[in-house]
């Protein structure tokens, strides 16, 4: 059982949750959303003991897990009861092989090597991922790193789990194989759950309760028809209303074959073979990219999509083949061509927001003020301009780093899975300002798996399957639903 009372926490002068009081009963699956930046993960921190005994910051209100108050106990007495697995996998992995990861846990715990490997073998079996015992954690797939993290905490036999956006860089596979674990984790050992997450379709059809958020508070708890039923909410806080997503192959929206174009390309790879370690991601690539255009790269995960964003922007060099900028083989990074990675926290190095977004155009000798304005204000961060990166959320983190890139201008902008931590909100009103870019002439390649946003901004989609372009073209209108 939960019983969180009155709660209040401040980083600082920034208050992220304020009075907030929530009961969750044994065996609840409960769904946790709101917009980006509303004190989501800052409750996970908090029920997990990391608030106030890891995280620096102040913090009021009592948190009871299974009776006990998280700040009279420790971290390690807490992790027996609630288990907690994080946005990115890899900032909780570190073992070599996925049998080590997952029984790191209970070997902490000082138990003997039986009840370890009796926990490791409930933890890989409940996640149905026995067949990568003794695989290498970093050769693994997202999916599977997710699906490790979370065998890794269930191996600590933890009577509540807590998942902060599980399922943001997955694809539809991916998000499926975590949906009908959890199904599987609440119907057959009656553990408590807690889903942190903008995307309420895959999860709002298991969850007993929504809990909605704002401003450090909840302002809607509920059965998923009626909190869903708030349209007129949901809109204000930017918040996706669950329609049926597709559950179809990428197929279903872009037409077979590949269509041909003329004139020349603004960045071309060709004939590219490239990998990591003896293994070849992308084999026989030829891809181009024209002025203007506004693309979409989707694929499964491990399909090769960073793998191309990396050859791109010269953060990896091709085994054979050649990157081609312009009609020629010397690209200026970041000034040219920008990327946004997937982890925010790979590019952010500046104490401040401002001072991040500033950094490039400073480097470049490009800065203005009007220009940085303009830049913290479409993404939502004007108010934060003063913020430490590191007191910022998950999703407030991800629009900094989008910030800073989008301030240079590049003439290609390349977005690695904008969408992780960020509500429909924000997103749909940073990629109407890409839109913006656009138009202007900034030619854009999106990598992501969500379909509303390819229908809804993408006019050419290329599907990368197996490290090869199996499909190119214009999106069928009608799969926009």
């Amino acid at each position: 059982m939960i019983e969180v009372d009155n709660l209040t926490v401040r980083y600082g002068e920034i208050t992220a949750l304020e009075g907030l009081s929530l009961r969750v009963e044994r065996g609840e699956f409960v769904l946790i959303t709101g917009p980006s930046g509303c004190g989501k993960s800052t409750l996970a921190r908090c029920l997990t003991g990391l608030i106030p005994h890891s995280t620096t910051a102040e913090m009021s209100g009592s948190v009871m897990i299974n009776g006990l108050a998280t700040r009279e106990h420790t971290i390690p007495q807490l992790a027996t009861h609630v288990g907690l697995v994080f946005q990115n996998p890899a900032t909780q992995l570190f073992c070599l092989t996925v049998e080590e990861e997952v029984g790191f846990g209970p070997r902490n715990l000082g138990l003997s090597s039986t009840e370890v490997a009796e926990r490791c073998d409930f933890a890989l079996a409940a996640m149905g991922i026995e067949h990568l015992r003794q695989r290498m954690v970093n050769a693994l797939s997202e999916g599977e790193r997710q699906r490790v993290a979370i065998a890794s905490a269930l191996a600590m036999r933890p009577s509540i789990l807590v998942l902060d956006e599980p399922t943001s860089n997955l694809d539809l596979k991916g998000t499926e194989l975590i949906v009908e674990a959890l199904d599987r984790l609440r119907r057959h050992y009656g553990l408590t759950i807690l889903v942190i997450e903008h995307r309420l379709h895959e999860f709002g059809r298991l969850a007993d309760r929504v809990v909605v958020m704002n401003g450090g508070r909840v302002v809607a708890d509920d059965v998923p028809q009626r909190v869903f039923g708030e349209k007129r909410l949901l809109s204000k806080l930017g918040i996706r209303y669950p329609w049926h997503m597709l559950q179809d192959n990428w197929t279903a929206i872009i037409p077979e074959g590949i269509e041909h174009r003329t004139g020349r390309p603004l960045v071309e790879l060709r004939d590219i073979e490239a990998g990591y370690g003896r293994e070849a991601v992308l084999r026989d690539l030829n891809f181009a990219i024209y002025p203007g255009e506004f693309v979409a790269l989707v694929g499964d995960n491990g399909a090769g999509k960073s793998t191309v964003a990396k050859l791109l922007v010269g953060l990896l060099k091709p085994r054979r083949g050649e990157v081609v900028f312009n009609g020629s083989s010397r690209i200026s990074l970041g000034r040219q061509i920008g990327l946004l990675f997937q982890n925010p926290l790979h590019q952010l190095f500046c104490d401040t927001v401002e001072e991040e977004v500033a950094f490039g155009p400073r480097n470049f000798a490009v800065f203005s003020t009007e220009l940085l304005d303009e830049v913290l204000g479409i993404t939502g961060l004007s108010e934060l301009r003063a913020r430490n990166l590191y007191a910022l959320s998950s999703g407030e983190q991800q629009r900094t780093a989008l910030a800073a890139v989008i301030a240079l201008k590049p003439e290609l902008l390349i977005l690695d899975e904008p969408t992780m931590g960020q509500d429909w909100g924000h997103l749909s009103s940073f990629m109407d300002f890409l839109v913006e870019l656009n138009e202007q002439g900034t030619t854009i390649l999106l990598i992501t798996h969500d379909y509303k946003l390819i229908c809804r901004y993408a006019e050419r989609i290329v599907l990368l399957r197996d490290g090869r372009i199996v499909a190119d073209g214009a999106p069928r209108l009608t799969a926009a639903g």
